[in-house]
C-alpha cells in the first residue's frame, strides 16, 4: 500500500482529492494535518482518516507522498517540510506566490530525490487529451491562435485575502489554461499584455482579468480568468478552449458532461456532472509515479511556467505594457 497524507484542507480542491485517496485501492490515507483544528477534525472524520495537529507528526508516519492543499502562501513551507522527510509531493496550483519560492521548492525536491507534481487535473480530461492528440497528429495544421476561458464564481474566504492567496482571479484561474496551452502545443509563453481590475467586488483583490499571450512559435492566445459568475450560477466556473489551426479548428469544454438539475427544495438550478473524474485520475497518476519510479506527468517546472504567466499579467497591468514571462 502507498501511504499518503494531506497537508491542510484549506483549499476547496481538497474536497475532491480527499475522497480520491479513499477510492484508490492501493492507497492508505494515513492522515490530514491542518492548522485549523475544527476544519481538520471535521474533514478527517468525513474522509475516515486521522487528524494531526502537528505537521511533523504526520510526516514522521513513514509516508510515501503528501497532497498539499493549503492556502497558496503556505505551499512552500509545506513542500520544504515534506522534502526534508524525503516525501513525494503533489502540490495544489498555483505552485507558489513568487517565482523564487517555486524555484526553491523545485530545488528542494530535486535535491531530496522526490517527486514534485503540480495539481493540474484539466490535463486528465478526455476532451483535452483528444485535443492534444489532434494537434500532435497535425490534423489541425500549424496552430495559429487559442481562445481560452476559466471564468468562475468568487470562492471567498482566504482566496480574497492577498496575504494568504498572493493574488485574486488572475493567479487562481490563469494557471489551468496557461498550462493546457503549453502542454497541448509544446510552445512556451513569451510575453503577456493584461487588463486587470476589481470590477465586481470593488476591493483590493483582482476579480477581473483578460490577457493576450505571445508564444515562442508565433502563436497568440487570450485568456479570460475572471471571477465573473454570480453566486446563483449553477457551477463554480468553466474551462474552455477554441484552437485555431491552418487546417481546422477544435473547441473543448471541460464542463460539458453534466445534467441540469432544477430543485424546488433549493429554489435554483445546478449542474450534476456525469463524466470522467479528472481529480481522481490526477491523484492516481501521482500514486502511480511514486510506485513505478516514473517521472511526474506534470512537474514543478510546469507549475512554475504556468504561474509565470500570471505574474507577467500582474506586471503588465501595472505598467500598461507587454511583459516578458
Amino acid at each position: 500500500m502507498t501511504r499518503i497524507g494531506m497537508l491542510s484542507a484549506a483549499h476547496l480542491h481538497s474536497g475532491a482529492y480527499g475522497p480520491a485517496l479513499n477510492e484508490l485501492p492501493n492507497v492508505e490515507f494515513v492522515g490530514l494535518y491542518d492548522n485549523d483544528p475544527e476544519r481538520g477534525k471535521e474533514r478527517a472524520e468525513a474522509w475516515k482518516t486521522r487528524y494531526f495537529a502537528d505537521r511533523e507528526a504526520l510526516l514522521n508516519e513513514g509516508l510515501d507522498g503528501v497532497v498539499i492543499t493549503s492556502e497558496n502562501i503556505r505551499h512552500k513551507e509545506n513542500c520544504l517540510a515534506a522534502a526534508a522527510h524525503r516525501v513525494n509531493v503533489l502540490c495544489e496550483k498555483p505552485i507558489a506566490t513568487t517565482a523564487a519560492d517555486a524555484e526553491e521548492m523545485i530545488k528542494a525536491c530535486r535535491d531530496a530525490g522526490v517527486i514534485l507534481m503540480t495539481a493540474f487535473p484539466c490535463r486528465f480530461s478526455p476532451a483535452t487529451v483528444r485535443l492534444k492528440e489532434a494537434v500532435d497528429s497535425g490534423s489541425l495544421g500549424k496552430i495559429l491562435a487559442i481562445k481560452g476561458t476559466n471564468r468562475g464564481r468568487n470562492p471567498g474566504g482566504w482566496f480574497n485575502d492577498l496575504s494568504l492567496s498572493g493574488g485574486g482571479a488572475v493567479i487562481d484561474h490563469t494557471v489551468h489554461v496557461a498550462d493546457l496551452m503549453r502542454w497541448i502545443t509544446g510552445a512556451e509563453p513569451k510575453t503577456v499584455f493584461a487588463e486587470i481590475d476589481n470590477s465586481f467586488h470593488h476591493t483590493d483583490f483582482d476579480d477581473t482579468g483578460t490577457m493576450f499571450i505571445r508564444f515562442d512559435n508565433g502563436m497568440f492566445a487570450t485568456i479570460d480568468c475572471s471571477w465573473s459568475r454570480p453566486k446563483c450560477y449553477p457551477t463554480w466556473g468553466d474551462v474552455t478552449m477554441e484552437v485555431i489551426g491552418e487546417k481546422g479548428s477544435m473547441y473543448v469544454d471541460l464542463f460539458a458532461q453534466h445534467f441540469r438539475v432544477y430543485s424546488d427544495a433549493t429554489g435554483g438550478g445546478a449542474y450534476a456532472p456525469w463524466g470522467d473524474d479528472i481529480d481522481l485520475e490526477m491523484v492516481r497518476a501521482f500514486v502511480n509515479a511514486i510506485e513505478t519510479g516514473a517521472p511526474a506527468p506534470i512537474t514543478g517546472e510546469d507549475g512554475l511556467a504556468a504561474v509565470k504567466v500570471a505574474f507577467a499579467a500582474y506586471e503588465s497591468a501595472k505598467t500598461k505594457a507587454a511583459t516578458a514571462c
